[in-house]
């Protein structure tokens, strides 16, 4: 423990920005705080913070280190977890997932309050950070994170939580009674669609798979571009375009009318969900267990929409 209590110090030292904020956090007093990292740095060798009147700010050698010292406390965490993990065990802890802004804020961040509510009242700490941008789970704070699409790395574990899920095009009932609904895919070139950030580009180039057999990939454009895309499906709501958005994000909408399924003889691109995590180790039996009470959710959630796709030849 010893060892463990100068990383714990760096780690919120890091986060806060401030040796005190960071003493706070674990009860220790200012002085000692200090002490502590000095003799962190002079084990390691290296500075670890830039000090000044203002504001701490981690240097370049603990920009390095931020990522190990973040690994090396939670498989501390993960082995006191393993030893007394049992399969009836509720989640527990401190709990800090990144999730999709759309779905996040609809509908993920209830259920999974629901979900530690029903298994371990007042035992869990959570911390919610909502971004459309993939979390690095090394680099950042952050210990799990849901996203649409394959990992993007293969040392990612990752739990399919809606392994079927694709995009659809959609727009609000007003907007097509003022522009008229696209036909075909190419049609869309004609439509103010609605686009958004995926990754660190723009998503212009929408791809659809005829249930004829063959495909179509049609170079969209529009005068509304967001990262976000909560944002996007908020435009489409308001009548401003075509939005090509997970059926997940637009389940609800669709099935109260609020928009309408587009291009009925065309399938969107896939849009898998899935809970990734760094490694096996950090999927306890309770983080499972949520997993698939979301799986359950969104295979729940999809069949609102009211719509099937079409048969194959249909």
């Amino acid at each position: 423990m010893d060892r463990l209590s100068p990383l714990q110090l760096f780690l919120a030292a890091a986060e806060a920005g401030s040796f005190s904020a960071a003493a706070r956090r674990l009860n220790l007093g200012p002085v000692q705080a200090s002490a502590t990292i000095a003799r962190l740095e002079r084990e390691l060798g290296v500075r670890l913070f830039e000090r000044s009147t203002r504001r701490l700010r981690l240097t370049e050698a603990g920009e390095r280190w931020l990522p190990h010292a973040r690994q090396l406390v939670a498989a501390w965490a993960d082995g006191r977890a393993a030893l007394s993990e049992g399969a009836d065990r509720p989640l527990s802890g401190h709990l800090r997932v990144s999730l999709p802004s759309d779905i996040g804020r609809q509908h993920l961040w209830r259920w999974i309050e629901e979900f530690a509510t029903a298994e371990s009242p007042g035992e869990l700490r959570l911390e919610l950070r909502l971004s459309d941008r993939l979390a690095d789970l090394v680099q950042e704070p952050v210990d799990y994170a849901v996203r649409y699409g394959e990992p993007p790395d293969s040392s990612l574990i990752a739990l399919p939580l809606a392994p079927g899920n694709r995009r659809v095009l959609c727009a609000s009932p007003a907007y097509l009674a003022r522009r008229g609904r696209p036909r075909t895919p190419a049609d869309l070139r004609e439509h103010d669609c609605l686009r958004f950030v995926l990754g660190e580009s723009v998503h212009g180039r929408w791809r659809f798979e005829s249930v004829q057999g063959g495909a179509s990939a049609v170079e969209v454009s529009g005068s509304r571009v967001a990262d976000d895309g909560g944002l996007v499906r908020e435009w489409a709501l308001a009548g401003l375009g075509v939005a090509y958005k997970s059926r997940l994000d637009v389940a609800t909408d669709l099935a109260a009318g609020r928009l309408v399924a587009l291009l009925p003889g065309w399938i969107g691109e896939p849009a898998p969900l899935h809970w990734m995590s760094v490694g096996r180790h950090q999927l306890t039996p309770a983080l499972r267990r949520l997993a698939e009470n979301l799986r359950v959710r969104c295979d729940h959630l999809t069949p609102i929409a009211g719509e099937q796709e079409p048969a194959k030849g249909a």
